[in-house]
């Protein structure tokens, strides 16, 4: 599973890219090449956990992340942008929000939903001319011979289209099983997952007016939305660990703002994390949300989704108020299920299998 960071030009995407891989770019700015990266998901369950075992090894879940071309009128007008953002399975738009005059903004002022407006409408534009060049064809064959599958991709396109001219994205629109079969190779990309990062200045980090107001606005084009400050991430990247949370302290803040955003790009992706405990190892698996036992078996290794036999699940909140396994067991919460249950976010999992 990968998410792609997309955004105008001078947003901030390079520097959010770095704080959340913890790696360098030596890329230039104008370079129109795909970055690739990791991200660790910062999850405290997994942390928790890691402090209770002790752990030789400790593996927490990532996602694959690509930083890609900024969307500017050259690679969108080559349609390069879009073919990139083709690859990825869901999207987080850096928006700015951040006064610098010593930083350029393309339309040359600050104003965040005309800049979300403006990328929603070259997606949604991309879409359209996808469908109505896909719908010219499908009418050429169709003169030429009858043909019931072309008759069924005509219909569903048509009322894609009919959607798209609202200025909907095709995330919002309602599809039946049929539907969803229907259109499943087509690489629309106003369907993809958003997740909006408001890159906000350091004096906006206890704000939320903002971001409240933002969240109102695209909660029915069903876009998640939240605020980061790119400048203080890197400086709390920049500090040694001990350092952090003094520095952390002094803003009034929690933790930082990068680890939020991990986890929301987890929940954007329709993901969920399993674990693995022992001494030798803690590890965070992911699977997508409403997987069985089987499928979750199949995350750690191939050979114990084939030789499934059962799991034995452990919920996370019972091991941490109960604070043993043995006692878990003893409470009777030590649970066996089998080929049909559906896995739970943060479920402790022992898989018993046999080949």
């Amino acid at each position: 599973m990968k998410i792609g960071i997309i955004g105008l030009p001078q947003v901030g995407k390079k520097i959010l890219f770095e704080v959340l891989t913890q790696q360098k770019s030596n890329t230039p700015d104008n370079s129109r090449d795909i970055i690739l990266g990791v991200v660790s998901v910062k999850d405290p369950r997994f942390d928790k956990l890691v402090s209770m075992y002790s752990p030789k090894s400790e593996v927490p879940a990532t996602i694959d992340i690509s930083l890609l071309p900024k969307i500017e009128k050259e690679t969108v007008s080559s349609g390069e942008i879009f073919t990139k953002i083709s690859d990825v399975d869901a999207l987080c738009h850096i928006v700015r929000s951040f006064k610098d005059e010593s930083v350029y903004h393309v339309e040359g002022s600050i104003n965040l939903i005309r800049d979300i407006d403006a990328v929603n409408s070259e997606l949604i534009l991309n879409d359209m001319i996808f469908i109505e060049k896909r719908l010219e064809r499908i009418d050429k064959e169709l003169s030429r011979k009858k043909d019931t599958l072309r008759e069924k991709d005509k219909e569903i396109l048509s009322k894609l289209k009919v959607h798209l001219e609202k200025e909907l994205p095709l995330r919002t629109m309602p599809l039946n099983k049929e539907e969803n079969k229907l259109i499943l190779a087509y690489q629309f990309i106003s369907m993809k997952p958003m997740i909006i990062a408001l890159n906000i200045g350091e004096e906006d980090i206890k704000d939320t007016s903002l971001l409240d107001s933002v969240k109102q606005k695209y909660e029915e084009q069903k876009i998640g939305v939240m605020q980061v400050s790119a400048k203080i991430e890197s400086e709390i990247a920049s500090l040694p660990e001990a350092e952090q949370k003094d520095f952390l302290s002094e803003l009034g803040i929690e933790e930082p703002a990068v680890n939020a955003l991990t986890r929301s790009f987890y929940k954007t992706l329709g993901l969920i994390s399993f674990f693995t405990v022992g001494k030798d190892e803690v590890r965070a698996w992911m699977v997508r949300k409403n997987s069985t036992a089987p499928e979750a078996a199949g995350a750690i290794h191939t050979d114990l989704q084939r030789g499934f036999i059962r799991a034995q699940v452990i919920k996370y909140e019972d091991l941490i108020l109960l604070s043993t396994e043995a006692k878990v067991k003893e409470a009777g919460k030590c649970y066996v299920k089998g080929k049909e249950y559906i896995v739970e976010d943060g479920d402790i999992i022992d898989i018993r299998f046999n080949v």
